[in-house]
C-alpha cells in the first residue's frame, strides 16, 4: 500500500480511537470496536478501509514469540558501509531484506544502518553474519549487541490528539 497520507487529512477522535483498539487487537470484532468509540459498524468498517486505502494502517500481523518458535537469541546490529550513493544505499537495504532481519533502520550518526535479527543459535548469527556483512564489500565494519532480555518490543504508535 502506498503511504498517501498527509498533514492535510488529520486524523479526528474517532480514527484515533479505532487505531488505539486495533493496534492492541486487530482481531476485535467491528461491533465491539463500534461500541467503544460510539459509532455504527458500518461507519467504524468505512473507516478502517479508508486508514487501509490511505496508508495509515499498513497491515495486519500476528505477533510470534521468538522463543516459542526456536529463536531465541535477539541481536542488535550497527553496520558501517564503504559508500552511501543512492544506488548503493537501495543494494543494502535489499541485501538485509532477509528473514532473520525483524527490523533495519537507515539512521543517522556514527553508522549507517541498525539491524534487529532474532536467531536460534550463535552458530547461526555467525553464519548470518558472514553473509550479509563480513563477505559484503561495501561493509566498513559491524558492531554486534546481543540483548540479554527483550524487555519492551512493539509496534504500536501511541495515539496523539487530534
Amino acid at each position: 500500500m502506498a503511504n498517501t497520507h498527509t498533514a492535510t487529512e488529520p486524523l479526528d477522535k474517532f480514527d484515533r480511537a479505532i487505531l488505539e483498539l486495533v493496534q492492541r487487537d486487530n482481531t476485535t470484532a467491528l461491533r465491539l470496536i463500534a461500541e467503544q468509540v460510539n459509532l455504527s459498524t458500518a461507519a467504524v468498517q468505512r473507516r478502517i478501509k479508508r486508514m487501509e486505502e490511505k496508508g495509515i494502517i499498513t497491515g495486519n500481523v500476528a505477533i510470534v514469540d521468538p522463543t516459542a518458535v526456536g529463536r531465541p537469541i535477539t541481536i542488535i546490529v550497527e553496520v558501517m558501509t564503504e559508500r552511501t550513493s543512492l544506488d548503493e544505499l537501495e543494494k543494502m537495504k535489499a541485501h538485509f531484506a532477509v528473514p532473520e532481519v525483524q527490523q533495519c533502520y537507515y539512521v543517522t550518526g556514527e553508522v549507517d544502518f541498525v539491524l534487529v535479527l532474532t536467531v536460534a543459535s550463535m552458530q547461526e548469527y555467525q553464519a548470518l553474519a558472514r553473509r550479509l556483512f563480513a563477505e559484503n564489500a561495501n561493509v566498513t565494519w559491524f558492531k554486534t549487541i546481543v540483548a540479554l532480555d527483550r524487555v519492551k518490543v512493539g509496534l504500536e504508535v501511541p495515539s496523539v490528539p487530534a
